[in-house]
């Protein structure tokens, strides 16, 4: 018995070393495959049981080992959908059958309807910012579309919000008690004052048309409230539109008077504490401009009231009507739409998986994986967040497949097999001794 076990025993090792040789010749033929993760194969001894002074062999079973979580060369390309991931994470992609999987291998091009598709076809997946910033799902694929990068046509977006922060100098005067003094006032002899300081923002109606509104800061009342630390002030702010403006003369005054409020479209109040914070809660307006239809708040909370010169710049929403230019991603996956006029508009943001083991991912067709119970559940979240790595637009992640490594292995396994097929070999001998012993 001991004969025929060497001889399994032999076979046994012969099979553990083809085994070895596929897993080498795998690695070989996808040395080039983007985010291709190497595979090896891992030994262990099986021992049977032996007794009365005979020793019966065993053999050796085979396991193979995947290099998932072994980062690869990174190299950069010329095309901006080509993404690479530097650091832990998945892209999570869908086949034809819709099921989302996970992959590193980021070779994105448009298919023919505009989805971002690797070589293996899968496609990218991404939340949507057609319902504003999106939020990731945590445990789970829901929400996730498909990212299509097809945009076509001019795009038009009304201004209906925006930020309006900067400081207005301490230092100023009081404009005088008279009302026709003042920005807001709009009469004949309606001029600012000179300490009034007048900031401009350009906004965007319904069609994409260019809409400039100009925005009177007035200092009306100083105070100086116990103790005598500094001093309490309130400002007027006066909107008028740019487009109302007097022509001709030395100032914008008198605005026309089209408007239901006599000129301005808007028209509030900024109080400032000794330190120079807003103290109020009027600190946000709302420009309802009756020509356009526009109703914009605008948040001024930002302001501060310091002894610095005046400051200001205006962020609203909206979009001119332009075409779109080219698309680009940023490393936390946010795909943005860039238009001619060098404006950029949010589409989609990438999420990025992971597991707790992902050495143990389930292996499929087309470099993908999926999760099981040794890999752990998927979690999901945006790039350079919870540990995941960072996105990198215009680069690929190559395999990391060592060439030289994967031959050394070839020329082992080869020899190895050899030596185990004259062990088997050698048992055949014996055997056929054996047998002539009858003759």
């Amino acid at each position: 018995m001991s004969i025929f076990g060497s001889m399994k025993t032999a076979v046994s090792g012969m099979n553990a070393q083809a085994n070895r040789l596929s897993t080498v010749s795998d690695n070989i033929a996808n040395v080039n495959t983007t985010g291709y993760k190497a595979v090896s194969t891992s030994f262990s001894s099986l021992v049977l049981p032996s007794s009365g002074g005979n020793y019966n062999s065993g053999g050796v079973q085979t396991s193979v080992r995947q290099a998932v979580s072994d980062q690869g060369d990174i190299s950069y390309t010329t095309s901006t959908t080509d993404l690479a991931i530097s650091g832990d994470g998945f892209f999570i992609v869908q086949g034809a059958d819709g099921t989302p999987v996970l992959t590193r291998a980021g070779d994105f091009t448009k298919d023919d309807e505009g989805n971002l598709v690797n070589a293996a076809g899968f496609g990218l997946m991404g939340y949507s910012y057609d319902s504003g910033a999106p939020a990731v799902v945590v445990n789970g694929f829901d929400g996730l579309v498909p990212v299509n990068v097809n945009q076509e046509g001019l795009t038009a977006i009304a201004s209906t919000s925006g930020v309006f922060k900067g400081n207005l100098n301490s230092n100023a005067n009081v404009a005088p008690v008279a009302p026709a003094t003042l920005p807001s006032d709009n009469g004949a002899t309606g001029t600012p004052t000179t300490d009034t300081k007048k900031f401009s923002m350009v906004a965007y109606d319904t069609l994409g048309n260019k809409v400039m509104y100009d925005f009177y800061f007035t200092k009306t009342s100083v105070t100086t409230p116990p103790p005598a630390t500094g001093t309490a002030s309130t400002w007027e702010v006066a909107i008028f539109r740019n487009a109302d403006a007097a022509t001709g003369g030395t100032t914008s005054f008198p605005y026309s008077t089209t408007t239901p409020t006599g000129g301005t479209v808007a028209e509030t109040t900024l109080e400032f504490d000794s330190t120079g914070k807003i103290t109020n809660s009027t600190g946000t307006v709302t420009i309802s401009d009756p020509v356009t239809g526009l109703d914009i708040d605008m948040d001024l909370t930002g302001f501060t009231q310091l002894g610095a010169e005046f400051a200001g710049t205006g962020t609203p929403n909206g979009q001119a009507a332009s075409p779109v230019k080219d698309v680009t991603i940023d490393g936390d996956g946010i795909v943005y739409a860039k238009y001619e006029d060098g404006s950029t508009k949010p589409l989609y943001r990438i999420p990025l998986a992971n597991v707790a083991s992902p050495d143990k991912l389930t292996l499929m067709s087309g470099n993908v994986y999926s999760a099981n119970g040794q890999s752990g559940v998927t979690v999901t979240g945006f790039p350079q967040t919870n540990g995941l790595g960072t996105i990198k637009s215009g680069a690929l992640e190559g395999s990391n497949v060592d060439l030289a490594g994967e031959l050394t292995e070839m020329i082992e396994s080869q020899r190895s097999y050899t030596a185990n097929s004259k062990v088997f070999q050698t048992g055949s001998d014996i055997m056929d001794v054996l047998v002539n012993l009858k003759r």
